[in-house]
């Protein structure tokens, strides 16, 4: 009996939506908003996490960051800077660090900012990895034209600079950028090499950026020495666990630090980026559940106004039938397996929709978009269970109907 319901109540609600197609687009708008909402969010992030994975595990999961301060973990306060009362990340840490058994090797490490200028052209804030020699133990690229800097740049102080391909092209157009000067921030520095990073989000959404000693933009560019850090590759006879454990053995002796201090420096791996983008974007889909179920209300209400119409243009139909021994809950099923039609067809249509402004972003930006086969369940189940919820009062008022009234209704 309950299989007859549901096929009976959807070749109704089906007719219902043919019947009165612009009332019926109309009514379920708010169902295909919402939903069509949560599929694209769901596939945008999904792919960012998907591409920090990989590029995780490309770049070496074992590997992990020595610095001054955990900056997952910083929060807007006014008790200071971030790092409190921790002192500066010394060179020779790193390089004791280096000699460590379960460490392959070390990378110092600044980040800065500053203003490149060749000729005319001019660009005022370009990302400056100012690294040891050796850079690419730890960050995935490739050098594409001239060289790498050598340990002997880093010694000296070189005023040399790698240049990202897209960096290059910028500021010099077609011509060969290999051996000409440009000033950073006034400074002359040589390009002795171009490279281009691995395919990954943060590459294609950041495009110029430069390599240089960290030991010239210390010299050079006056880079601020508080934000130095260590970049650790773990040797592979090693696990990350191990690595850490000496590396917190090592800095913890080498600043005196008692059983019961404190360590003040931090370490962080990689996958800490990964709970970090989840804590975040854990809110921000909560944010976009809370917009799309807006949405979901108005569809609701819809529902509601849709099906409260269909009750009223059959109420003879339902006497009739409570007439011939329809039960009450029969009718009741009825409409409610009507309005989750309504909802569920919404719901597909949202589906559909959300799948391809996924697709559309995948193909259009870096953001790798995939819907999870989760967000599709997920969305369907959020459909029916709309149509459940607005559709019990005119189900229930259908099922409540007194049938002489209903019979003699024009």
């Amino acid at each position: 009996m309950r299989l007859s319901a549901v096929r009976e109540g959807t070749v109704l609600a089906l007719e219902q939506l043919r019947a009165n197609k612009f009332r019926s687009w109309l009514t379920i708008l708010g169902i295909v908003v919402g939903v069509a909402t949560v599929m694209a969010m769901s596939a945008m992030i999904q792919g960012v996490r998907t591409s920090i994975l990989s590029e995780m595990e490309a770049a070496g999961p074992q590997n992990f960051f020595v610095g001054r301060f955990d900056f997952n973990e910083v929060r807007i306060t006014s008790h200071g800077p971030p790092w409190g009362s921790n002192p500066e990340i010394q060179v020779r840490e790193a390089r004791a660090i280096a000699r460590l058994p379960a460490v392959k090797t070390t990378i110092v490490g600044i980040d800065l900012n500053g203003e490149f200028t060749y000729g005319r052209q001019r660009l005022p804030s370009v990302s400056i990895a100012a690294r040891d020699a050796g850079w690419t133990e730890y960050t995935r690229g490739g050098i594409l034209a001239g060289h790498d800097m050598l340990p002997a740049d880093v010694r000296a102080s070189s005023p040399v600079v790698l240049l990202s391909k897209d960096l290059a092209t910028s500021l010099f157009g077609s011509l060969d950028p290999l051996g000409r000067t440009l000033r950073i921030n006034g400074s002359p520095f040589e390009v002795i090499g171009v490279f281009e990073l691995s395919e990954n989000i943060f590459a294609s959404l950041q495009k110029n950026i430069a390599i240089m000693p960290y030991t010239a933009a210390i010299k050079h560019l006056n880079a601020w020495t508080g934000n130095l850090g260590v970049f650790v590759v773990t040797s592979p006879n090693a696990t990350q666990a191990q690595a850490i454990d000496q590396v917190i053995t090592t800095m913890r002796t080498m600043r005196g630090l008692r059983p019961g201090d404190d360590n003040n420096f931090a370490v962080m791996r990689q996958e800490q980026m990964v709970e970090t983008f989840n804590r975040f974007t854990g809110v921000f889909f909560i944010v976009m559940l809370a917009l799309s179920s807006v949405a979901l209300m108005v569809g609701g209400v819809g529902v509601i106004a849709i099906m409260m119409i269909a009750v009223t243009e059959r109420t003879r139909e339902i006497g009739i039938r409570k007439a011939l021994g329809a039960t009450r809950r029969e009718i009741l099923y009825q409409f409610l397996i009507e309005a989750m039609t309504v909802t569920v067809v919404g719901g597909l249509i949202g589906l559909v929709l959300g799948g391809g402004a996924a697709l559309l972003v995948a193909r259009t930006t870096p953001i790798p978009a995939s819907v999870p086969f989760s967000a599709i369940v997920a969305a369907l189940l959020m459909a029916a269970v709309a149509g459940i919820l607005f559709g019990m009062w005119p189900a229930w008022r259908a099922a409540r109907m007194d049938p002489v009234e209903a019979l003699r209704y024009e």
